[in-house]
């Protein structure tokens, strides 16, 4: 500076504003593995989200990853999100949080898909997905993790490839970060099929990741997604084995979906209602008297309004399923009651829960006086032995759910029970 405390006319003054503390943070990550690239292409969000736009996260970089050929890891696109973290520690997106803590909700997402011989740069149609998956987070305040599926029923791509869905899992080579705000971690969206996915709702996340990682021929140990690829059932049809020994041994892991289901008390005398407008877990649960948070989706914050903490214990129920959700009634009971556990259906259009729980489960509302009690929309189902013996063999008509005419009810009218499957467009 002069004397006055002017600028000389020949010097720049730089004006770009710094990087945020957060962003920094996972910059530096990244320079770590790429530090080649350090200036990777980015998809960024115009107008960003504390602003008023639609899109959760500020940029989503886009890496070219050699592989590892020796560990059968094929060359490979790698995209890393910013933006489910706290990226500026101000409070306009996130609750501010010290590094002890949790930034953000937590994580930031990732995606592997493999290079094709003929590309020369990335394809962006991952990022549009990673925002949608980013809107649901916020949207829900429901946080993914490892051994997560997501049910998407439709190619990740919009093609004709069979991955239509998607697991979660914690990314081979970022894995967690640390930053002034909080931890971060990484977790990676890997395409499945519909066979992987039933596998993986049928057993456990995890596991299922380690069976196609260990026994496809073309997808190593990053988790690398291979839109052209065949399920693991088809090339290595003994997988179906290795996934029905370990559900009758260890049960299913998944403890609960977002669905589309409903509940009505039903009158004693009037039980023929037609109109209704992991990380691995002790046999022994517990509830907690409280909604229960589960692999799939978490159930949203507590219930704080008097009217949803009022419990009430009912004589009856009717437990009303769309098709898609009534199809995982056989592994609620088999894979998750009958091993002395619960599962939840979480309603995707509100408040609504059902839980089903097995007599061992401690913490709960119900017993075998009172095996129906609801608390506010949550409404909690004893299954006793007997009866969760029954409805293994009931529901096995809903393992092919294309023959089933619907609407279908099965009822209990000895258990003044009932469960009606309709149609997925009703």
């Amino acid at each position: 500076m002069d004397e006055a405390g002017s600028l000389p006319h020949n010097h720049a003054v730089n004006l770009l504003p710094p990087t945020p503390a957060g962003l920094e943070s996972l910059y530096s990550l990244c320079r770590k593995i790429y530090p080649d690239q350090p200036n990777p292409l980015q998809v960024t969000a115009l107008l960003k989200y504390w602003l008023g736009g639609p899109d959760p996260l500020d940029y989503i970089s886009m890496y070219a990853n050699p592989g590892q050929p020796s560990e059968n890891v094929p060359a490979h696109w790698h995209y890393i999100s910013f933006g489910l973290s706290d990226l500026h520690g101000d409070g306009r997106v996130h609750d501010v949080c010290g590094p002890g803590g949790i930034s953000g909700f937590g994580f930031e997402l990732s995606f592997r898909l493999k290079r094709e011989p003929e590309e020369t740069s990335p394809p962006t149609w991952p990022a549009t997905l990673m925002q949608s998956l980013a809107k649901y987070v916020f949207h829900s305040g429901n946080v993914l993790r490892p051994g997560d599926h997501v049910s998407w029923h439709c190619a990740l791509d919009n093609s004709e490839s069979r991955i239509q869905h998607m697991l979660m899992a914690t990314d081979s080579q970022l894995k967690t970060a640390q930053t002034p705000f909080g931890t971060v971690d990484f977790i990676q969206i890997v395409g499945i099929t519909s066979e992987e996915l039933k596998a993986a709702q049928q057993w456990n996340g995890a596991q299922v990741l380690d069976l196609i990682s260990r026994l496809h021929p073309a997808r190593g140990p990053w988790y690398v997604t291979d839109m052209r690829r065949r399920s693991i059932f088809d090339v290595v049809p003994i997988a179906y084995k290795e996934v029905e020994t370990g559900f009758a041994r260890d049960g299913s892991n998944l403890s609960g979906v977002s669905a589309r289901c409903s509940w009505a008390e039903q009158d004693a005398t009037k039980l023929d209602i037609t109109h209704l407008n992991d990380q691995k877990e002790d046999h022994n649960e517990d509830l907690r008297l409280k909604p229960p948070g589960f692999e799939q989706a978490n159930i949203g914050g507590p219930y704080e309004s008097a009217e949803m903490l009022h419990i009430k214990k009912l004589e009856g129920v009717h437990l009303v399923f769309n098709l898609e959700a009534g199809s995982l009634l056989p592994l609620a009971i088999r894979g998750r009651v009958k091993h002395g556990r619960h599962f939840t259906f979480k309603s995707v259009l509100g408040d609504t829960a059902i839980t089903l729980v097995a007599h061992s489960v401690t913490g709960t509302l119900v017993d075998s006086e009172h095996p129906f009690v609801a608390q506010g929309p949550w409404l909690q189902v004893l299954i006793p032995d007997d009866l969760a013996q029954d409805m293994a063999v009931t529901f096995q008509v809903l393992a092919s759910p294309e023959a089933l005419a619907l609407p279908k009810t099965f009822s209990w009218p000895d258990r003044r029970l009932s469960v009606t499957i309709i149609a997925d467009k009703v």
